[in-house]
């Protein structure tokens, strides 16, 4: 019962951020001078057609009901204009593009494959590499492989991401021909292709966020293995390993895992650099050529999709504390 309560009253707590941000949003983009029924008129544009195209986007209406349409929309989807001219948009709505002609949800999911890809593959890859770095450096504190470790992951904290990318590009296509410089294969097409594809996007994102991990691991790491309850362990014969794995990294985990969460949420909602630097058609490049565009609806429609993943991805981090953390169990 108590943890049914706990989690009913996250979601609740979720709702509420998504709708403090969806306000905030539309305000931003549709409250502004701005206006997009402008930019959908195109040149020239007399006031007859302006008016024309304001009733059909509905932007004639007041504000708190042009907001109010925009929420419903997403709940229960949404009607542009009347007559055999009308344009539906189902459930979930995030608006429609009328420069692309289509709806924001089409266009967020042809595009999520690409970005889920390069996001879930290189959060694998950082939180191996980068959890496992720091422990290795923290229990060798102060030798060449401590040292070592460090250096690289200084030099992942400061390499800029656009610099990397080129870097590996540069590298392991052009010189040593082993992987191509770009581009997205889907995986049911070849799977060898995908992952040949986003090898490189994975080290790229890889390198600079584990450098982050393996810093973070390894002071936990050395805050914990000095703890009290560490030599206790030690002092009742458990073994090396156990003590480390079980007593160590599980507590010294509690940091990354809020990390990590938050990291992957918003890189789901679009790694923008890594794919225009590597030629993919993800979210970010979505929110990219929206932004050059002023297409506004897939501007608005891709940030409340943002902040969602963002805001369940923190969901999920609350509920792996307490598997990770028995004393948070408790408490929940």
């Amino acid at each position: 019962m108590r943890t049914a309560g706990f989690v009913a009253y996250r979601i609740a707590g979720m709702l509420v951020v998504l709708l403090a941000i969806a306000a905030i949003t539309y305000a931003i983009f549709y409250l502004l001078p701005t206006n997009p029924a402008q930019l959908s008129c195109g040149k020239p544009c007399t006031p007859e057609n302006l008016a024309r195209v304001e009733r059909f986007m509905g932007y004639d209406l007041p504000w708190y009901q042009q907001f109010w349409d925009f929420l419903r929309g997403i709940v229960a989807g949404r009607t542009y204009g009347s007559g055999a001219g009308a344009v539906t948009c189902a459930t979930p709505c995030f608006g429609y593009s009328f420069q692309l002609n289509t709806t924001v949800t089409d266009l967020i999911v042809s595009r999520f494959p690409v970005t889920a890809s390069i996001a879930v593959g290189a959060a694998a890859v950082w939180l191996v590499v980068g959890v496992g770095s720091g422990v290795a450096s923290a229990l060798t504190r102060g030798s060449a492989i401590d040292r070592g470790i460090m250096t690289i992951a200084i030099a992942g904290v400061s390499a800029p991401s656009y610099l990397v990318g080129l870097l590996a590009i540069l590298f392991f296509s052009f010189t040593l021909h082993l992987l191509p410089s770009g581009g997205y294969v889907a995986f049911g097409d070849d799977p060898l292709q995908w992952l040949g594809h986003l090898a490189l996007p994975w080290f790229t994102l890889a390198f600079i966020s584990g450098a982050v991990y393996a810093r973070l691991t390894r002071g936990q790491m050395l805050e914990v293995m000095g703890e009290d309850y560490i030599r206790t362990a030690r002092a009742k014969g458990l073994t090396e390993r156990r003590v480390v794995v079980r007593h160590g990294l599980r507590n010294a985990l509690i940091p990354v895992v809020t990390i990590f969460g938050l990291d992957l949420g918003g890189l789901l909602g679009g790694a923008v650099i890594t794919e225009k630097v590597f030629s993919m058609q993800g979210l970010g490049a979505l929110l990219i050529d929206a932004v050059h565009t002023l297409d506004l609806q897939v501007v608005v429609g891709f940030t409340l999709f943002a902040a969602f993943l963002i805001v369940l991805a923190n969901f999920a981090v609350d509920l792996v504390y307490g598997l990770v953390d028995p004393r948070v169990k408790a408490r929940v």
